[in-house]
């Protein structure tokens, strides 16, 4: 229930975000059918995905495409709110709600308390285009770059102490795909947030947290060729 009418609230209120109003909206529906004709008349025809993403873009945060509406019987407090997209191209409404949530979730849940490192990894071009529409190749690249990064961070924990075993150091990792440059050109490329060190467990179960080194510049490019 709400604890006070709309006047006694105190701070900002909520507006919906007016997307139609937006540069960007206006400028593919003005142009999106232009767009996907002359692709299809040069026998390149637009993927099904992509003109769907489009489409829900235009769909997204409009009343007359569907609305929940938020009611309190006590104050009374009456509020429409429009179905979003939930898109991840390019709508930047739904992008910044999943970006926060996903970054509350990561810090909260997933991510411990230690220390990490940034690791990107970006493919030659003919890759990308593979990348971008086999999800086996996507999976496979992925692979072999967590691996070989994993490989990385046991050995170094192997070199802290000559009595620990392989299967007792435990790295971890979460990646990101990202799928667009700063020119917003397809560019298929990882973001991965790695643990700085790995997880050491003992013969008695004892699990800590190991800090490595950073990886001097030699090293990052031993772990370049591998991946290659």
């Amino acid at each position: 229930h709400c604890a006070a009418s709309t006047s006694q609230l105190s701070g900002p209120s909520y507006e919906r975000h007016q997307t139609e109003k937006t540069l960007l909206y206006q400028a593919i529906q003005e142009h999106l059918a232009t767009f996907i004709d002359q692709c299809e008349a040069a026998g390149r025809a637009v993927p099904s995905f992509v003109k769907k993403e489009f489409e829900m873009f235009l769909r997204c945060g409009i009343l007359a495409n569907g609305f929940a509406r938020v009611y309190c019987p006590e104050c009374r407090f009456d509020r429409l709110v429009a179905f979003s997209c939930k898109g991840r191209g390019f709508c930047g409404s739904c992008m910044a709600r999943r970006m926060s949530e996903t970054a509350w979730h990561m810090v909260e849940s997933v991510i411990p308390n230690i220390p990490t490192r940034q690791w990107v990894l970006s493919v030659p071009p003919p890759l990308r285009f593979l990348m971008a529409y086999d999800s086996d190749a996507l999976n496979a690249v992925h692979q072999i770059f967590v691996n070989t990064v994993f490989s990385w961070l046991k050995k170094k924990g192997k070199d802290s102490d000559d009595n620990l075993k392989s299967e007792n150091i435990h790295p971890g990792a979460v990646t990101f795909v990202q799928r667009f440059g700063s020119a917003l050109n397809l560019n298929v490329h990882f973001h991965c947030v790695f643990s700085d060190g790995a997880f050491i467990e003992n013969e008695s179960g004892f699990v800590k947290f190991q800090r490595t080194s950073a990886p001097t510049l030699e090293e990052i490019r031993d772990i370049t060729e591998k991946i290659a």
